[in-house]
């Protein structure tokens, strides 16, 4: 049995350089090409060089003047065309090849057992949905965009040893989920005013705090997004702007201790309330002395929220730290204990272990990695 072989030219050779030794053979300028097709000569000069293709209606004009037959010209086009898009897939496939080493950077497994992404182990599919996923031509253009700057300007300093590319993967799912929330139009003066019943929450029990906490936030224009930590992100919080009137904030439980997620919340809302809107302000991105006095200011708001601060220095000058003191303390305050022993032992009147009993751990649900946190005992 004969097998024919079809050879293709990585060659692409426009038509109109077969053209142009056709009426050098005629004789015939260019010029007078056009005023025999009657057509401009600079719509010519795009046929010459290929930036135009023959047509149909071309092709017909030429096989009348220079007696070449029209399919021959559509034959032609259609070759080089063809060429053209055979060398471009090529160079696509080369670059989404280069690309697929980028894929495990941005947390495509994580991304995918959330359902952002499809599952699959081919690594130019697991390109394609990236580049979809983040709404980017090349993965390379990720560091570029706006939203994600941040992101790279926090994996640039030594102190946290970040992943820049975990934490734009992160941002970017709580900028999708974000989106997909209805909140009412931002309000400042509400969201102020919510913060002593925010404060209450610490004390909810699990399987109504995560709806009743995102139902307030939203009514005054917060979107809370409560996602999974994303290895080698190391990050607690962050916060941005969805379009105008909406505030997004992300949380997420890493190292699952209570205290340090209500802390969290508290500072990222400092940063909604103090400072702009135009930037996406991650937790601890102090890279330069302006954004490292903006986490402080936002680190004060936090504490002065959470425990009025002339209570706790009152406390504290009591010296009385035992389990009962502190229960006591925080029930007068109404504030979950947890969070007065991690103030304790963050300002050093408590050991780092000093009354952990007294704290409590949020974990997600055993079942699954997409539902909201749960609540357990340390």
């Amino acid at each position: 049995m004969a097998t024919e072989a079809t050879i293709h030219s990585d060659l692409a050779v426009p038509p109109g350089e077969y053209l142009e030794e056709v009426i050098a053979e005629l004789d015939m300028s260019k010029d007078e090409l056009a005023r025999r097709m009657r057509r401009p000569a600079a719509k010519l000069s795009a046929v010459f060089k290929g930036h135009k293709a023959i047509t149909p209606d071309t092709a017909l004009q030429l096989e009348k003047v220079v007696a070449v037959p029209a399919h021959i010209w559509l034959g032609l086009e259609s070759d080089y065309r063809l060429t053209l898009a055979r060398r471009q897939s090529q160079t696509e496939v080369g670059r989404l090849r280069a690309e697929s080493k980028l894929t495990a950077a941005y947390c495509y497994n994580q991304l995918a057992k959330l359902g952002a992404v499809a599952r699959t182990t081919k690594p130019l599919v697991k390109v394609a949905e990236l580049q979809r996923f983040f709404g980017v031509a090349s993965l390379t253009a990720i560091p570029e965009v706006r939203r994600y700057q941040a992101a790279f300007r926090m994996g640039a300093t030594s102190r946290h040893r970040r992943s820049p590319e975990a934490v734009a993967s992160w941002l970017r799912l709580g900028e999708v989920e974000a989106r997909k929330l209805d909140c009412a139009a931002f309000d400042k003066k509400r969201l102020e005013s919510s913060l002593p019943t925010l404060r209450a929450m610490t004390m909810q029990l699990p399987e109504v705090l995560e709806p009743a906490l995102s139902s307030l936030l939203a009514r005054a224009g917060v979107a809370l997004i409560i996602c999974p930590h994303f290895p080698g992100t190391r990050v607690h919080g962050a916060t941005f702007w969805v379009g105008r009137d909406k505030a997004a904030l992300m949380m997420t439980i890493r190292g699952g201790w209570a205290d340090v997620f209500w802390f969290s919340l508290f500072h990222e809302l400092g940063h909604i309330l103090l400072h702009g809107r135009r930037e996406v302000i991650l937790e601890n991105d102090d890279a330069d002395p302006a954004l490292k006095e903006r986490e402080a200011e936002a680190d004060q708001f936090a504490g002065e929220s959470l425990i009025p601060p002339d209570d706790y220095l009152r406390f504290v000058a009591s010296g009385g730290f035992s389990g009962a003191e502190i229960e006591a303390f925080a029930f007068k305050s109404n504030i979950d204990p947890g969070v007065v022993v991690g103030h304790l032992q963050h300002d050093g009147h408590l050991k780092r272990e000093g009354q952990n009993e007294l704290r409590t751990r949020y974990t997600w649900a055993a079942n699954t990695e997409e539902t909201p946190p749960a609540h357990e005992s340390p």
